[in-house]
């Protein structure tokens, strides 16, 4: 393991590997969360319009993703119907629209269709949406009609016990992430436990291994020939739903 690189347990009890530059951008984006949130919940209170809830997230975009209000961020692709309000640009190209909904808004993807045809013109790949409470970053994903949106992002800044994972969400978002390729990996990572490839996983050869041994310590079993084609077959006639494989 690099030097810089140190082994951390979240409350989840899960174990990462988390870099110098990581541990301090999900800090950064930790105390953004915790000094917007007493702007958020009056603006909540007094269900702010539109305009107040695009000044604060573009604040928090600068101060906590750390995409620079007067470099990153332009308001080019404003118009005067329902309107992209923002966009990120990244070295002269268009990395994501995003669309600012009023603090009191419910979020549907019929928010950003406007996004969705810039993004598809110009060749960006991502979606940012939000109300300032509720942040979603969408993958354009080819298909055959044009790009479908996959939510890879969605989290609730004002959710308490939602706190750990809206930081977590947010961080994928920053500018470090970005240029790290760390929400590309998010991206294939969500795309890898669809069912579909999951359920390839499932009957895959170290998978199988492992039921196997698992399978001979619950039983006492000390083994038989044809162990593997027997756990396979009960996994894709049985257990795996017909069609994902």
């Amino acid at each position: 393991m690099d030097a810089e690189e140190t082994q951390v347990m979240a409350r989840t009890a899960e174990f990462t590997i988390t870099t110098s530059w990581e541990t301090q951008v999900r800090g950064r984006v930790a105390a953004a969360v915790d000094r917007f949130r007493g702007p958020l919940t009056e603006l909540v209170e007094r269900d702010a319009n539109d305009g107040d809830t695009r000044l604060l997230v573009a604040d928090f975009f600068d101060v906590g993703l750390n995409f620079s209000k007067y470099q990153d961020l332009t308001t080019e692709f404003r118009t005067s119907g329902d309107s992209i309000d923002y966009a990120i640009v990244l070295e002269g190209e268009l990395f994501a629209p995003i669309d600012v909904r009023r603090i009191g808004q419910e979020l549907d993807l019929r928010n950003i269709q406007m996004s969705r045809r810039l993004a598809a013109e110009r060749g960006a790949e991502w979606v940012f949406l939000t109300n300032g409470r509720v942040w979603r970053a969408y993958h354009l994903r080819p298909d055959g009609d044009g790009h479908t949106p996959i939510p890879i992002i969605d989290v609730d800044i004002l959710d308490e016990e939602g706190y750990d994972r809206a930081v977590d969400g947010l961080f994928h978002m920053t500018r470090e992430s970005v240029e790290h390729e760390r929400l590309e990996a998010l991206r294939r990572w969500r795309e890898a436990v669809e069912a579909a490839p999951l359920a390839e996983s499932l009957v895959s050869d170290e998978v199988v291994a492992a039921i196997r041994s698992r399978l001979r310590e619950d039983s006492g079993h000390r083994g038989h020939l044809g162990e593997d084609e027997e756990i396979r077959r009960v996994l894709t006639e049985e257990v795996v739903s017909r069609g994902l494989l």
